[in-house]
């Protein structure tokens, strides 16, 4: 888990804008972008789950010239 270092500042005495070290913002970026890319891959395997498929043995019988 990451732990968060944030600032706050505020304005009429509510909270406008949490301000975090850059480092801490790249982290979390990164690990959005991940969480992306899992949601992704997640729908596309969801997609292609009735496809049908082949082995790799199959594939490299196709692949032979004669």
């Amino acid at each position: 888990m990451i732990e968060l270092h944030p600032e706050f500042l505020t304005k009429n005495g509510q909270i406008e804008f949490a301000v975090l070290p850059y480092e801490e913002f790249v982290k979390i970026q990164e690990l959005l972008e991940d969480l992306e890319d899992l949601q992704d891959l997640r729908e596309a395997k969801q997609e292609e789950q009735d496809s049908p498929t082949l082995s790799l043995d199959e594939v490299k019988q196709m692949l032979k010239l004669p």
